[in-house]
């Protein structure tokens, strides 16, 4: 097959994964260089918000490049319409060779575990949602793999699911998506170009799944501890109150001190093995002469708050630990390097951006998605602001929907935050909310909903002019009974 001058493209995504986890972020207490190199090398996204704080939804988003209001995923267990594309599918159309190693989670789990999307685009699918979950699906390549590589070890996980601890390194879901992740770079047989995602679960919970040894990594006496005001250890906003009582790892107030500090030391040392198979991701592209022609593309699809603000890994709440992730490209020759970008950005421009670098036309990339970006170039144009929308997305404590639901939505210009909680259906209760001046209160302890702002006032608009375009880019789902003669309805009206 001919050379082509098409980049490979390497998506390297993690499950749950805060900002400020990372050294390049400013997490002195674990040592992660090999993706601190890689923000060196690149470009680093300071203000990346997603567009939902829960998985499903903001996959969805990530792979189709729209809001969760364009393409119709809105809560945790909802299934993408079949008549949704995801780019991987523009990808195979423009000459790509695409793999999936992991996660995917753009429907519900009931649903992956049984069958694929007709528009995921993907030549190989090596499926895998967690590490014990859904370890019988045909379409499960890790627990193939483990079932391969230690049949005991594969029905002692099968067995003990997420009670299972301290899973070693190389029986590790991580591993396992890094090994094939290098295999496939390494055995590939032509020049055609390749899209390749290795998608992980962790850092997500339970925190306790990682190698032992990398507890060592973790620097107890500079982890910061959870913080927690006054008044945020109960709630007054009725939403963020559902999810404090009754959120689905329990009640907030049920944990010690002592828990949320566990919580912490594995969810960075989960972080550290992380860092570790990306370089060895990131070394096997070198040595098979491929870096320099391949945009390299990491990031997560929601935070996890980690005790912070009285609140517990994601769900309806807007607090930058939740909604604001890491995001890191690289790609010499294009992609600048070493720069750390304060473009206000969100996941659904992913979308554009790899398939602008693939080659297709701009006119046709706005027509499949109007709102997503080329965000390569740090100059290149950002948006004006970033919208999270949460409508009864998440589970509670007893793994079904909240009831009372709950729906809300925050909008950020990068400098201000407005989060909006709406009432209920037919109650009579006003809209509940937050606003943060983020500029001089990066923490966001200071609500500043009972004062009078004129930015508050200006963010307010910008909701309901997003919100207002969202419903009227729908397609008309009624069919129409109009006359055809329109002389006939002109003269019925006189």
């Amino acid at each position: 097959m001919k050379k082509t001058t098409q980049p490979n493209i390497l998506m390297i995504m993690t499950d749950q994964q805060r900002f400020d986890s990372l050294g390049c972020y400013g997490a002195d207490w674990i040592d992660t260089p090999n993706l601190d190199r890689l923000a060196g090398e690149g470009m680093l996204f300071e203000t990346c918000y997603v567009n939902n704080p829960v998985c499903t939804p903001s996959r969805a988003s990530m792979f189709t490049g729209k809001h969760i209001l364009d393409h119709g995923v809105r809560r945790l267990h909802d299934v993408l319409p079949e008549e949704e594309v995801l780019f991987p599918k523009h990808l195979q159309e423009m000459g790509y060779t695409t793999a999936l190693f992991g996660k995917l989670h753009v429907s519900g789990r009931m649903y992956e575990e049984k069958k694929r999307h007709p528009g995921d685009g993907f030549d190989i699918y090596e499926w895998c949602m967690e590490a014990s979950i859904s370890m019988d699906s045909p379409l499960n390549g890790y627990s193939r793999w483990l079932k391969e590589k230690s049949p005991e070890f594969h029905a002692k996980l099968n067995e003990q699911k997420r009670g299972l601890k301290y899973i070693p390194r190389e029986y590790h879901m991580t591993h396992w998506a890094a090994e094939r992740t290098i295999d496939f770079i390494e055995t590939r047989e032509d020049d055609s170009p390749f899209f390749c995602m290795m998608s992980v679960f962790d850092p997500h919970n339970p925190y306790d799944d990682f190698p032992a040894e990398y507890r060592d990594r973790v620097d107890l006496e500079k982890m910061p501890k959870p913080t927690v005001q006054d008044w945020e250890r109960n709630h007054s906003i009725s939403g963020l109150a559902q999810e404090q009582q009754d959120g689905y790892l329990g009640a907030f107030n049920d944990f010690t001190d002592e828990d949320l500090q566990e919580m912490r030391v594995g969810y960075y040392s989960s972080i550290a093995l992380l860092d570790d198979e990306v370089g060895q991701v990131l070394d096997a592209l070198e040595r098979a002469g491929k870096a320099e022609n391949t945009l390299v593309i990491f990031l997560s699809d929601h935070g996890d708050m980690l005790g912070d603000h009285g609140l517990l890994v994601k769900g309806a709440y807007f607090y930058d630990p939740c909604v604001k992730v890491p995001l890191i490209m690289r790609q010499p020759g294009t992609v600048p390097q070493g720069i750390r970008s304060t473009a206000l950005v969100q996941p659904h421009d992913i979308a554009a951006t790899i398939l602008t670098a693939a080659g297709m036309d701009e006119d046709q990339i706005h027509g499949l998605m109007p709102d997503s970006l080329d965000i390569r170039n740090a100059e290149a144009e950002a948006h004006e602001t970033a919208v999270c929308a949460y409508r009864e997305t998440g589970i509670c404590n007893t793994g079904r929907y909240f009831d009372p639901v709950i729906n809300a939505t925050m909008i950020t210009d990068g400098s201000s935050k407005l989060n909006v909680y709406y009432p209920q259906i037919g109650s009579s209760n006003p809209v509940e909310g937050q606003f943060f001046d983020l500029d001089n209160d990066e923490a966001e302890v200071n609500d500043l909903w009972e004062v009078p702002l004129p930015k508050k006032d200006e963010l307010f608009r910008k909701l309901l002019g997003w919100q207002v375009n969202r419903e009227l880019s729908q397609p008309l789902k009624a069919a129409s009974a109009a006359p055809a003669d329109v002389d006939l309805i002109v003269n019925m009206l006189k």
